[in-house]
């Protein structure tokens, strides 16, 4: 049986992990949108897949693109800018996009969205339904617009952590400045995150589209093993062979060293608490596994961050 997928954000951190999970599982037949980037072999464009132009700030765009496949796996999104141009694709892109997949009769409609809808910690152990979206930023405000959207579709959505590996230009490299600024690691800070590699969730979001048990409603999907900031912060300095390593400071020492820098400042802070979730139906309702543990697949990317990094 050959199921059709559209792939939105094809192109994206997260969207192109998708297509490589995609590609590699048999019976699934692409087609691809794309807003301005050109798609390459590497990004998922070949024999057999279907590529698709799609603006979600211009609804009209949209037509027809839903027409034929069985699933929308969506993972276009706007991230910073102003209020106005994320509504535009946040908001109301997803709400066309779910509208199209009505009229085309897709009803299987997977979302991704992000834990950052909830603002800010602590969370600790926080389950699906435990409390309600508190978003603090633009960019988190117009996702959770999104969400509802999907939501009233019947579709799935899936709200990641912190997402890291090959790719990663936000995450990683956040926490990378925010030890530079230090010339030190945290130690004794012990507040857990949750954290998923991006392969792994690529595989789930897939998961999640082909599924036969049809889940719905709002999934935490992140490895079910939270890190510690010291352990997340130790990690990632030693894999990437930075210099500050040797240096250790407390988490109030710190915040008295990143007074007058409020990027690390925010890093700092959200660090400093849990920011745990979790969700126990995810491995059945999405025929998944979460794989191995950060530090084994992080260190899988670290060769990529180096580069990256320089």
């Amino acid at each position: 049986m050959t199921l059709r997928i559209l792939i939105t954000g094809a192109t994206g951190f997260i969207g192109s992990h998708v297509v490589a999970a995609a590609r590699a599982t048999p019976g699934v037949r692409l087609r691809l949108m794309t807003h301005r980037t050109a798609l390459t072999a590497t990004a998922g464009a070949g024999p057999g897949i279907e590529t698709v132009h799609g603006d979600l700030a211009d609804p009209a765009t949209l037509r027809g693109s839903c027409e034929g496949v069985d699933a929308v796996i969506h993972c276009a999104s706007r991230i910073g800018g102003d209020e106005p141009t994320a509504r535009s694709v946040n908001d109301q892109g997803t709400r066309a996009l779910a509208e199209e997949a009505a009229r085309c009769g897709v009803t299987r409609i997977v979302h991704l969205s992000t834990a950052s809808v909830y603002g800010r910690g602590p969370f600790t152990r926080l389950r699906p339904g435990q409390t309600e979206p508190d978003p603090a930023s633009v960019t988190s405000l117009t996702r959770a617009a999104a969400e509802q959207h999907v939501l009233a579709a019947g579709g799935v959505v899936v709200r990641p952590h912190i997402v890291y590996g090959a790719g990663d230009r936000w995450a990683v490299p956040g926490l990378v400045a925010l030890v530079r600024q230090l010339s030190a690691v945290l130690t004794g800070c012990e507040a857990r995150h949750s954290l998923i590699d991006v392969q792994t969730l690529g595989r789930a979001l897939l998961g999640a589209a082909l599924s036969p048990k049809e889940p719905a409603g709002v999934y935490h999907v992140n490895h079910p093993e939270p890190v510690s900031c010291s352990q997340l912060l130790s990690t990632v300095v030693d894999e990437l062979r930075l210099p500050w390593g040797a240096t250790g400071i407390d988490v109030d020492t710190a915040r008295e060293r990143l007074a007058d820098v409020p990027f690390a400042l925010h890093h700092l802070g959200m660090l400093a608490v849990d920011h745990w979730f979790t969700d126990e139906r995810v491995g059945q309702d999405f025929d998944w596994e979460p794989g191995e543990g950060f530090a084994t697949a992080f260190a899988r990317h670290a060769p990529w961050y180096r580069r990256h990094l320089g």
